[in-house]
Parts: C-alpha cells; sequence; structure tokens
C-alpha cells in the first residue's frame, strides 16, 4: 500500500467544484484510491472517487489528508492527485 500526505489548497476546500474536479480524476484510475483525514483511523478512509464522500470529509483549505492505494500505477496515481489537491482547483 502506497500513502501520501497532502495539504487542501482550494480555497473553499474540497467542496463542489474541486471535489468534483479531485472525484472524477481519482475514478479514472484502474485502482480505489481513499482519502482521510490526518491522524484518522484507517477506517475513517473514504473513497477518493465519489464527491458525496469527499464533501462529507469536511476539508477545509491548509487541512492535512492522507491518500492511499494499492495495485499498479498506485505510487503513480497518488503522486498525481496530491498534486491536484495542492492546486487551488477554485482557480482553474
Amino acid at each position: 500500500m502506497f500513502e501520501r500526505l497532502a495539504t487542501i489548497a482550494s480555497a473553499s476546500g474540497l467542496h463542489a467544484r474541486p471535489a468534483a474536479l479531485f472525484a472524477e480524476a481519482a475514478g479514472a484510475y484502474d485502482i480505489e484510491v481513499t482519502i482521510a483525514p490526518k491522524g484518522a483511523p484507517d477506517d475513517d478512509a473514504l473513497d477518493a472517487s465519489s464527491i458525496l464522500s469527499l464533501m462529507t470529509l469536511g476539508a477545509a483549505k491548509g487541512d492535512e489528508v492522507v491518500l492511499r492505494a494499492t495495485g499498479d500505477g498506485a505510487e503513480a496515481a497518488l503522486e498525481s492527485l496530491v498534486a491536484l489537491l495542492e492546486t487551488d482547483l477554485d482557480a482553474v
């Protein structure tokens, strides 16, 4: 399993448009990607390709989240998804 830490850069956090863009990107991979607040138990991880899960997470600008994935291409997928979260998606 691969794991990466990311800091939310979007002014609105993972709400509405940023959540939709991120969910679409996470869903484009043939692997399961999860997201959880930094320090949360593993069983609190949510499906990163679900816009509802992302909005339920309630991540605000500056919050740190943990992305996890397993499988072929997981490491590269997480690198790409971290870069996306660390971009102000409100400005895209």
